[in-house]
């Protein structure tokens, strides 16, 4: 029985994760949860999984839930979160909040000896050198929730990592990615939102849009697996079946392939090293599918790839920079502020008129998100 403390619950992942340990009661069990201001939904969680403790945004949702549930832990805000990663004993932590709001309770949970199943890639965007260090020292598995980089986790189980040549991570290419840049002049939110191939939440699925998801993925690849940016390549893939692969330097290339189910990489997370059955889930049938297409990246198309990359490679505050301006940015298309095509333009000033900090440290992370977040809203 492994005992889960579960960041984002009534997120896309968290709802999937929870899909999991209820078909799966006598390996998993909910201990923590966290969630944001889907008190309904949290209220249903509570009474179906009996977590130990709750943590929520709002004081007054903490308040409330306080009086429905007395024999709960009820927390709230900045330090309820951490309390959600740390507070009750658990074998693993898996985050799936949304943002750079994970980065402290991550860390509080490697300093606790957790298992870290990670969906928050923005964590390892901001901080990863501080979280990837703290890791290594209290001896604490990363295990990716991400599609992508569970296929390359998959991929290179058993085998040496100075062979590899390459990682090759696949993009659908989101819901725009038969657009031109002109054609993205107008697009809307709701067209933004209806991504072809996955069922993800709301800033997840622009991200994909813009193709700063990628980017992301691509910041977090080299963070988890220790490769050189040149060494980290993008592959437009529209069918979504293999979802990363790994080159080696015989030329053979290892992949993973399956049905676009996000639930089959949160089960590996759990269950790592071990496999067991996923419940109703579709089985992959390539003579169904018949072919699969792939396309080299153009990232004059979708610049915000080539963001992603730039900030990589300069490293220090410059991926804390740009993931949240990017975080600011989508929130404010959301909201009708922006267009679209905005979203690349405010990114790119915002690095542009960022200095480096080198080798930062934590309150220098956090601090340089604040202002950059301040600076975002102040331009528009």
């Amino acid at each position: 029985m492994k005992k889960i403390n579960l960041l984002g619950a009534t997120g896309s992942i968290g709802t999937q994760t929870l899909d999991i340990i209820a078909a799966n009661p006598d390996r998993f069990t909910l201990t923590s949860m966290s969630a944001g201001k889907n008190i309904q939904k949290v209220s249903e969680i509570i009474t179906q999984f009996k977590p130990k403790l709750v943590s929520v945004m709002n004081e007054k949702d903490a308040v409330f839930l306080q009086k429905e549930f007395p024999d709960i832990t009820i927390v709230h805000g900045e330090e309820g979160l951490i309390e959600a990663a740390v507070g009750i004993e658990a074998d693993v932590l898996l985050n799936s909040v949304i943002g750079s709001v994970g980065l402290k309770p991550t860390l509080a949970a490697i300093e606790a000896g957790m298992t870290i199943a990670i969906a928050n890639k923005e964590t390892l965007v901001a901080a990863g050198d501080l979280v990837v260090q703290a890791a290594k020292q209290y001896n604490v598995p990363l295990v990716p929730v991400d599609s992508e980089h569970s296929a390359l986790f998959q991929s290179l189980n058993g085998e040496n990592p100075k062979r590899i040549t390459q990682l090759i991570l696949t993009a659908s290419g989101g819901s725009f990615r038969e657009f031109s840049r002109d054609q993205l002049q107008h697009v809307t939110v709701e067209q933004a939102l209806a991504h072809p191939n996955w069922s993800m939440g709301n800033k997840l699925t622009i991200d994909s849009a813009t193709m700063m998801n990628k980017g992301l993925e691509v910041i977090e690849a080299h963070h988890l697996f220790a490769m050189p940016y040149d060494q980290i390549e993008c592959l437009l893939h529209k069918e979504s079946i293999i979802h990363s692969m790994v080159e080696f330097e015989d030329t053979s290339v290892m992949a993973q392939l399956g049905s676009p189910d996000m639930r089959v990489p949160i089960q590996y997370a759990l269950t790592y090293p071990d496999r067991i059955l996923m419940a109703n889930a579709k089985r992959l049938r390539l003579d169904e599918i018949g072919k699969l297409h792939f396309e080299k990246m153009d990232f004059e198309r979708f610049k915000a790839l080539s963001f992603a990359y730039d900030a990589g490679r300069e490293g220090g505050t410059m991926p804390t920079v740009m993931n949240a301006a990017n975080e600011v940015a989508v929130q404010l298309f959301m909201e009708g502020r922006i267009s679209f095509m905005q979203i690349e333009d405010i990114i790119e000033q915002v690095m542009d008129e960022h200095e480096t900090i080198n080798a930062p440290s934590l309150e220098e992370i956090l601090e340089t998100d604040r202002i950059t977040r301040k600076k975002v809203y102040g331009i528009v």
